[in-house]
C-alpha cells in the first residue's frame, strides 16, 4: 500500500531465490516475466511493466515501449545529484484505499477520450523527463514532475486527497519545486523535488504535517545473485 513497488522488489527477489533453489537459471528478462505472471495470477488483473525493472537492474533508465517489445535504456545521471533533490515520505494513508489502475486502464481500452488525453499528456511528460534528466536540466525535471501530477489527478477523483494536498502545499512553501504521489495515488508515499539547500526545510515541513519521513537511496545494482 505504499506505492513504491516494494511488492515488486520482493517478488523479484523471491522468484530469483526459488530459481536458485530449484537450480533453474533464468535470464533477467525471463525472470521478470515469471514475476509478472505470478503477480497477475495472484491479484487477478494485468500487471504493469515498470515496477520490476528497478529491482532487477538498479540504476535509472527509460523504458521504450515498441511494437517489438520493451527496451530498457540506462540513463547517464549522477544518482547522488538526484538523491540530494528528493524527499520521500509516507502520507499515513494506504494506497490500496485509493484509485484502481486497472479500472483506469479499462476506460482507456474502452476509448474514454478524457482518459486518452490524460495518458497522452503523461506520455509526453515522460519524454520531457527523459530529456531533462539526460541533459542535467533540474528545472526541467521539476516541470515534468509537476505536469505529470496535474494530469494524473485528472484520471480519477481519488488520486489526490486532502492530506496529500496539504502535504504538497507545506512542501511547496518550504521550497519544493515539484511533488507527486508514488504509484497510482490515493495515498501511500509522496516524494518532493527541489534544490538541495531546501531539502531539510522540506523534510521539516512534511514532518510538521504528520507525514513519516523515509530514508532511502537509489539502488545502483539491483538483483545480486549468490
Amino acid at each position: 500500500g505504499a506505492g513504491i513497488a516494494g511488492s515488486s522488489a520482493l517478488n523479484v527477489a523471491v522468484c530469483a531465490a526459488l530459481s536458485e533453489w530449484a537450480r533453474t537459471h533464468y535470464e533477467p528478462e525471463a525472470l521478470l516475466q515469471v514475476a509478472m505472471n505470478v503477480e497477475a495470477q495472484t491479484i487477478r488483473v494485468p500487471t504493469g511493466l515498470q515496477d520490476y525493472r528497478p529491482a532487477l537492474y538498479g540504476g535509472l533508465a527509460a523504458l521504450e515501449l515498441n511494437v517489438e517489445g520493451v527496451r530498457r535504456v540506462p540513463l547517464d545521471v549522477e544518482l547522488s545529484d538526484l538523491e540530494s533533490r528528493l524527499v520521500l515520505c509516507y502520507t499515513g494513508e494506504p494506497r490500496n484505499s485509493g484509485t484502481n489502475n486497472w479500472e483506469i486502464m479499462k476506460k482507456h481500452i474502452d476509448g474514454d477520450r478524457h482518459v486518452f488525453d490524460c495518458f497522452e499528456r503523461i506520455r509526453d511528460n515522460a519524454v520531457a523527463m527523459r530529456a531533462a534528466l539526460g541533459g542535467g536540466d533540474w528545472n526541467g525535471v521539476g516541470r515534468a514532475i509537476t505536469a505529470e501530477w496535474e494530469n494524473r489527478k485528472r484520471l480519477a477523483p481519488g488520486v489526490s486527497t486532502p492530506v496529500i494536498d496539504d502535504l504538497i502545499a507545506r512542501a511547496t512553501r518550504a521550497g519544493a519545486t515539484a511533488a507527486k504521489v508514488c504509484g497510482a495515488g490515493g495515498g501511500g508515499c509522496l516524494f518532493c523535488f527541489g534544490p538541495p539547500d531546501r531539502r531539510d526545510a522540506v523534510r521539516n515541513a512534511l514532518a510538521g504535517g504528520g507525514a513519516r519521513l523515509l530514508d532511502f537511496t537509489i539502488e545502483h545494482h539491483g538483483l545480486i545473485r549468490g
